[in-house]
């Protein structure tokens, strides 16, 4: 999502002053460093795993293999084959009268030998099974025979019983690609955008570098990819994540909405860190924190920050006791110290100025301090209403939009793993923060909280939660700072540039309701795909020309995989784009030319989530290449690239509480990220059921070149122009334009009407 923005022109290193500093570590120590960080992590993982059952056994599992050997071994039979024997001669001699005591522990010894056997022979199988990526590559919605065998082998090697961390031990690692595949990948992707004069010298640079350098930079990432977890993963999150000097606010974070409305198993390693994380700012580098567990959130609101504690000495506190402790805060007097109120401009700085003024926060008020980053999340009691109204539905969802990505600069903690945005009216929201995980993660665990409150837990008739309050529980703890004047000189100077950065991002959502994936999928097309390509007629409508497009995509197929960009702007989508242009194709031209494009798009992104992308491989050859100190032009050139359309699909439905089909009331309207260049767009979108797709668009006001209204006219234009290449020319009639529902004539099936008709709303409570 964001992520584009942070990859853009980054530096392995910034000053404070923007001066680059150099990589002076050796080569190899860092391949050494980076593996033994990935073996602490194992070990670290091994007790829990253990204890867990996640081997893909569990020690119960060991302890029924002990029992049946024991009873084999008293109806005088020998499964060992005389192995259980030869163990006891081994064992020391502690007289006749402990002769059973050798046999158990012989028994026991052979149970543990022949339980690690099973282990490792299913851990191989399943290293081996899900290595196969065959499933990609086959037609959308079709699977083979082999495919179907190889998903029933991974459930029957799988066990019975799959936990989150499972299968962690079994993925296989990320492939480093060959790099003459990758660079003859990015000459391909550039060609569109290229002039015939810039492509030739871009073709040399490329040749240069695969003559000159590319062996030996590739020889130092095969060695890391053997080495450590993944060879791209630990660098992308230091380099363009903990490396920027930027504010987090706009260009790195990102929102997700609630309205309340897999086929193998992924890497779960980003899931460690939602809860309990804080990015911690550095002078160079931040640094992630992350605490073993966290037994209070922190709150702010009406200017102030509280400790809330989520534990009893019974366990987690109810849902009930919660609601008890934040109404509370609602109710404390009490007004905000001097500054106090604006202190959380100070984590939307740039970073360097937050790492200077934390040091000196840290000894000024180090217990409140601690009591924000060693809190499980942030929670934020906005003191305004939020969300889609009758009113006006278009400019409420922007506004919700922009609330969720910057809010007033001073009101969200924007180091945390994320904030929890609570408006005054009961809507809620999320600000995320990135360099921990990407969207799926944070949409997963936003999902399951949702469908949780909806189907489990619910409310009492009176709109309180379920369940009854605890007056013993004590008053939440108000923090107090002591904030000298150079703090406040500081906060006011964060704050300045927080408004600035706020005021100048623009956001637009709307429902596009016009058709969804059910009618994608009867045109036999990708959804994702047909988006994709939609998205570059409606650039080119929108801008006149072609730019490089930046597509998240997810890699956790492998161990510790996170991302990589699927480049949409393809030369098959440039010809579909010109044909719509060219009054002279026909319908049946155009529609070919589409399905080339879909096709396209569709391989482009299969090679990426299969570790056959460019972006993440050319990325990890710069970081070796300024660590050994060689200056490629080619590699500066990649790394000096604009990506003025950043785009992501949001996903859906990661879990199986309910069905979207049944509940579409209860179906996420997505989130958004800001653009990734200052004359760019930053889009993304869901698929909301069947018949709805959600757009969330976000541009800069200081651009004389873009306007996210705009652009969202075009991706609406377009949409309906590539449909009607399907339906003999007719462009589908909207379902729903935000009118109220007796004005509507579609029985209340779009998302605004969802939403005035949703069962599932919290309850409202006056600021």
């Amino acid at each position: 999502m964001a992520e584009a923005h942070q990859a853009v022109g980054f530096r392995p290193s910034m000053t404070s002053d923007g001066a680059e500093v150099e990589l002076s570590a050796p080569m190899l120590q860092e391949i050494y460093l980076s593996g033994l960080r990935s073996w602490k992590r194992h070990l670290a993982r091994f007790w829990n795993d253990f204890l867990t059952g996640v081997f893909p056994a569990s020690p119960l599992s060991w302890l029924f293999l002990f029992s049946a050997i024991q009873l084999a071994w008293f109806l005088q039979l020998d499964p060992s084959l005389g192995l259980m024997e030869k163990i006891k001669e081994l064992l020391p001699d502690w007289g006749g009268q402990h002769h059973r005591l050798r046999g158990v522990l012989a028994a026991a010894l052979f149970a543990s030998c022949l339980w690690g056997a099973l282990i490792f022979t299913l851990h191989v199988a399943l290293r081996l099974l899900l290595s196969y990526h065959g499933w990609l590559l086959e037609p959308h919605g079709a699977m083979s025979s082999p495919t179907k065998t190889w998903l029933a082998l991974v459930r029957i090697f799988s066990g019975r019983k799959t936990m989150l961390f499972s299968y962690q031990r079994s993925l296989p690692r990320q492939p480093v690609p060959s790099v003459q595949d990758t660079v003859r990948k990015y000459l391909e992707s550039v060609r569109p955008i290229l002039s015939d004069e810039d492509f030739d010298w871009t073709s040399v640079l490329a040749q240069e570098f695969l003559r000159l350098q590319a062996s030996l930079l590739q020889w130092y990432l095969q060695l890391k990819s053997w080495w450590a977890s993944n060879y791209v993963s630990d660098w992308w999150e230091e380099f363009v994540y903990l490396r920027s000097r930027h504010s987090l606010m706009v260009n790195s974070n990102y929102y997700m909405m609630t309205l309340l409305m897999g086929m193998r198993p992924l890497c779960s390693a980003q899931y460690e860190k939602i809860f309990n994380t804080t990015r911690i700012p550095g002078l160079q580098k931040d640094h992630i924190r992350h605490l073993r567990d966290s037994r209070h959130v922190a709150v702010f609101h009406r200017g102030r920050f509280f400790r809330v504690g989520t534990h009893s000495p019974s366990g987690l506190l109810s849902p009930r006791a919660l609601e008890q402790q934040f109404q509370r805060i609602l109710d404390d007097p009490s007004p905000a110290c001097p500054q106090e109120e604006h202190l959380a401009a100070l984590t939307a700085a740039p970073r360097d100025m937050w790492a200077q003024v934390r040091s000196s926060l840290k000894i000024q008020a180090e217990d409140a301090l601690e009591a924000v980053e060693g809190a499980a999340f942030f929670v934020s009691l906005d003191s305004e209403p939020a969300g889609l109204t009758r009113e006006d539905p278009a400019a409420s969802l922007d506004a919700y939009a922009r609330a969720l990505l910057a809010g007033r600069g001073h009101d969200r903690w924007f180091d945390k793993s994320f904030t929890l945005i609570v408006f005054s009216n009961g809507k809620l929201g999320l600000s995320v923060e990135h360099s921990w995980a990407d969207c799926p993660i944070s949409g997963h665990m936003w999902e399951f909280t949702l469908a949780t409150e909806c189907f489990q837990l619910g409310y009492s008739a009176d709109g309180h939660c379920k369940g009854h309050p605890e007056p013993s529980l004590p008053q939440p703890q108000r923090l107090h700072w002591d904030l000298p004047e150079k703090i406040r000189l500081s906060i006011s100077l964060a704050l300045r540039g927080a408004k600035t950065l706020s005021g100048n991002i623009d956001c637009h959502v709307f429902p596009f309701s016009h058709f969804g994936k059910s009618f994608i999928k009867r045109c036999h097309l990708s959804s994702d795909s047909f988006t994709q390509v939609a998205l570059q007629l409606a650039h080119f409508r929108d801008r006149g020309e072609f730019c490089l497009t930046y597509e998240s995509t997810m890699t956790r197929l492998f161990l510790e995989g996170r991302t990589e960009t699927v480049r949409s702007c393809t030369r098959e989508a440039c010809n579909f784009v010109r044909a719509m242009e060219d009054k002279e194709k026909t319908e049946p031209q155009r529609r070919a030319l589409f399905r080339l494009a879909v096709e396209k798009h569709q391989a482009l992104l299969k090679a990426a989530m299969s570790g056959q992308g460019v972006d993440r491989h050319l990325f990890a050859l710069y970081i070796v290449s300024q660590f050994l100190h060689l200056r490629s032009p080619f590699l500066d050139q990649v790394h000096s690239e604009q990506w003025q359309l950043a785009t992501s699909q949001i996903p859906v439905q990661q879990i199986h509480l309910f069905d979207v089909h049944n509940y579409p009331d209860y179906v996420s309207s997505g989130g958004g990220f800001g653009p990734a260049d200052d004359h760019g767009y930053g889009v993304s979108y869901i698929f909301m059921g069947d018949d709805t797709i959600t757009f969330h668009i976000s541009s800069k006001k200081s651009s004389t070149k873009t306007d996210s209204h705009r652009l969202g006219q075009h991706i609406e234009d377009a949409l309906l122009d590539v449909a009607s290449l399907f339906q003999e020319g007719q462009r589908p009639k909207p379902r729903c334009r935000g009118l109220p529902e007796e004005d509507s004539g579609h029985g209340g099936s779009c998302l605004p009407c969802h939403k005035r008709g949703s069962k599932a709303t919290t309850k409202s409570t006056n600021y």
